[in-house]
């Protein structure tokens, strides 16, 4: 009787997982099927998921023709690793300090982090702009990296997590002569590649689908990212070319889904570790 409710129980939960996982799936199946219609495949009257007559190859010729796509993986590879670089360089530093060192302003820079996480980029926005543009520095990469450079969340994710971290440990190397910046080269930042690793998913995916910023701050086209990208080639497919935006489309998100993928296993373990630990 235990082992048929056990399996009942099992057998619902697999159900449950299946449903949810089509769900959240079905958006990127229809993109995919979609990438291999033709103009009059995807007008029918029928909604079919695998295409009358295979256009895969005539819209990804589309795809990487009308606009440069390769320069557009290219400034986000760019873009996102050098706000993703930047991010940590700062926030480790900040995080280690609040959460292992013992000053008078540690529960005032915690309550600012918490009330950063509040503030949203579209608050900032057009200071920033006018700022820019007075400096001269739109249609650039310092622009479109440069108002993320400081991660609140990546300050909140870090401090979580380094308070597990045992303060013998600490100690220890403090014993051993070691410098506090060496004890977070050294001893910190070895023992938190999971919540690095977790922290970078949420960056790359963040700044990758990013559409706001960089439509305020780019005008050249050189400069663009895959989203803004992906405004260019439906400008210049007068925007009834499902199939080819489809393709487009497909071609800028499967980066993340492979990063996703590879790092599966450790964005896991950083998310469940942090959480314990917080």
């Amino acid at each position: 009787m235990t082992n048929d409710t056990l399996s009942l129980g099992r057998i619902l939960r697999l159900l449950v997982l299946t449903i949810g996982a089509i769900v959240f799936l079905a958006p990127y199946i229809f993109m995919i099927s979609t990438a291999g219609k033709a103009q009059s495949d995807i007008f029918s009257s029928s909604l079919s998921l695998i295409p009358q007559t295979w256009f895969y190859v005539e819209n990804f010729s589309k795809a990487l023709s009308r606009v440069s796509m390769v320069s557009l993986l290219l400034n986000g590879v760019v873009v996102c690793g050098l706000i993703l670089i930047v991010q940590v360089v700062v926030a480790i530093p900040c995080a280690y300090a609040m959460a292992k060192l013992s000053f008078r302003a540690a529960r005032l820079m915690m309550a600012l982090v918490m009330l950063g996480l509040l503030v949203p980029i579209h608050a900032t926005a057009l200071p920033l702009y006018v700022a820019f543009d007075r400096m001269s520095v739109l249609n650039s990469y310092f622009a479109l990296v440069a108002p993320f450079s400081i991660s609140v969340f990546a300050i909140f994710l870090f401090l979580q997590f380094f308070r597990g971290i045992p303060d013998d440990l600490i100690h220890a190397a403090r014993l051993d002569g070691m410098s506090e910046t060496g004890i977070v080269m050294r001893v910190i930042v070895p023992n938190a590649w999971p919540a690095i690793t977790a922290f970078s998913i949420f960056s790359v995916v963040a700044h990758w689908n990013d559409l706001f910023w960089p439509l305020i701050v780019v005008t050249n086209q050189a400069y663009a990212t895959p989203p803004l990208g992906l405004l260019y080639f439906r400008a210049a497919e007068a925007g009834d070319d499902y199939g080819a935006l489809m393709a487009a489309t497909l071609t800028i998100t499967l980066p993340l889904v492979l990063a996703f993928l590879l790092a599966q296993k450790r964005f896991v373990e950083g998310i469940t570790m942090t959480g314990l630990k917080g």
